[in-house]
């Protein structure tokens, strides 16, 4: 069981020339509260966007929701969302050679914040919206490991 208009989504580790990661917050309804995650979004689900392929999915939502766009886009892993209850698939990216060239904050109802944090301090900072009731999405992590031999500076 899928959603009605996709099947599939991607995330992007975002990270800057100056090793930051980019992240974004947004406040989502099932979980009633602000949640940290990966620029994300679903592949195909608007009638203008049915022809993209996954990586140019992955291109468009990192610039629609955090304004930075990316000279590379390289696929570190496919996972089901969540195997017990939908056939949704997560197509993690890490994007690099990141340029910022629009405000983000995404689309039509959206409202998102963008969070740059330089890697070396990514824990404490994480731990810090934990400590304050904010969610953080563990796929950052999934996605951190998948990057590890992509990421030659960060030390988790």
């Amino acid at each position: 069981m899928g959603r009605p208009d996709s099947d599939s989504c991607v995330g992007i580790l975002a990270i800057t020339p100056e090793q930051e990661i980019v992240l974004v917050e947004q406040f989502r309804i099932p979980v009633q509260n602000s949640v940290i995650e990966l620029p994300s979004g679903l592949v195909g689900d608007e009638e203008e966007h049915r022809s993209e392929s996954i990586a140019e999915t992955a291109k468009r939502e990192l610039l629609e929701e955090t304004g930075f766009e990316a000279d590379n886009i390289e696929k570190l892993i496919v996972s089901p969302t969540s195997p017990g209850m939908s056939s949704e698939l997560m197509h993690l990216f890490l994007a690099t050679g990141l340029t910022r060239v629009g405000p983000g904050g995404g689309v039509a109802s959206e409202d998102i914040i963008t969070h740059i944090i330089p890697l070396k301090d990514l824990r404490p900072w994480i731990n810090d919206r934990l400590s304050e009731g904010t969610t953080v999405d563990f796929k950052i992590h999934a996605a951190l490991w998948a990057a590890q031999p992509f990421l030659s500076d960060y030390k988790s």
